[in-house]
């Protein structure tokens, strides 16, 4: 082979290197993961992938019922019976299951309400000895839905106390941004940082 064959080789061979280089760093796919990660972030708040860590169960799916009920150990502990129809099975469930959980009553009273026919992504701790669980990091670990259960809800700003009756407009705009956040950027990111 000449000198000026190879030269060329070489030359079309670091084209074709730089030319897949540039298309990698274009594809929409690299770049929603981006985006999913940003709204992972944005929604799920900067330790996200902590609380990917520490969950047992990830998904989404529709209440069902809560009721009151006690745990029966060497003494009664009360609890509340939830369940939920899975529709997105992340982690640990099964699409279509019907899963009943209890959670202790004292944790119950400092989440946000959970009513028959409310869509949730949740991400709950593995169930303890007792069979007992909640979702990870309280209220963070409980993402509320829209009526499709595509969407994330607007959630309430936690407004500082004394400032209840002043408008925020820092946190009135990241309430927006969460609205435009779907399941599906969730859920990619979500599959994606646990390496599926």
């Amino acid at each position: 082979m000449s000198l000026s064959r190879r030269v060329f080789s070489a030359v079309a061979v670091i084209a074709a290197i730089c030319l897949s280089s540039l298309a990698a760093a274009e594809d929409p796919d690299q770049l929603a993961t981006n985006s999913d990660r940003a709204a992972a972030e944005r929604v799920l708040g900067p330790q996200w992938k902590e609380l990917l860590r520490r969950a047992g169960m990830i998904f989404s799916g529709t209440v069902l019922s809560t009721t009151a009920a006690e745990l029966r150990t060497d003494r009664a502990v009360p609890a509340v019976e939830l369940s939920f129809r899975v529709e997105r099975a992340i982690a640990g469930v099964n699409p279509g299951q019907v899963l009943t959980i209890r959670e202790w009553a004292g944790a119950w009273s400092g989440l946000r309400p959970m009513r028959p026919g409310d869509r949730f992504l949740l991400f709950l701790y593995p169930p303890s000895r007792l069979g007992l669980t909640s979702p990870v990091g309280g209220s963070q670990g409980q993402i509320r839905l829209d009526a499709t259960g595509q969407n994330v809800v607007d959630r309430k700003p936690e407004v500082p106390l004394g400032m209840a009756d002043r408008p925020l407009p820092s946190l009135a705009a990241s309430a927006h941004e969460a609205r435009q956040v779907t399941l599906a950027q969730l859920e990619r990111a979500i599959r994606g940082a646990r390496g599926e």
